[in-house]
């Protein structure tokens, strides 16, 4: 199995319509771990995932759009080293 990891950066109407929650529920949907968090500039939402690669890649496809509400301009997404150092998917408080 293809495990990854990837730092993702989504930008647009992002905070406010319950986008952190909703990534939080499709990550543990499909067994995706890590954390979610809002960045104080306030149009940003910044996540890392791990896991297998189709599952972290459905999450991301999932986050082109978000849940309703929400209005993403911009999805940026670092490949890093997988590390495997995550239980479950948290949210995180503002950065």
């Amino acid at each position: 199995m293809d495990m990854v990891r990837a730092h993702v950066f989504i930008r647009g109407r992002v905070q406010g319509v319950f986008f952190r929650q909703s990534m939080r529920e499709v990550a543990t949907r499909h067994g995706v771990k890590g954390w979610v968090r809002n960045k104080s500039d306030g149009r940003t939402v910044e996540a890392v995932l791990e896991g297998p690669r189709d599952a972290v890649e459905k999450v991301l496809q999932w986050a082109q759009v978000g849940p309703p509400g929400a209005r993403v301009e911009d999805l940026e997404v670092r490949w890093e080293e997988y590390r495997g150092e995550f239980q479950d998917f948290k949210i995180l408080p503002t950065e």
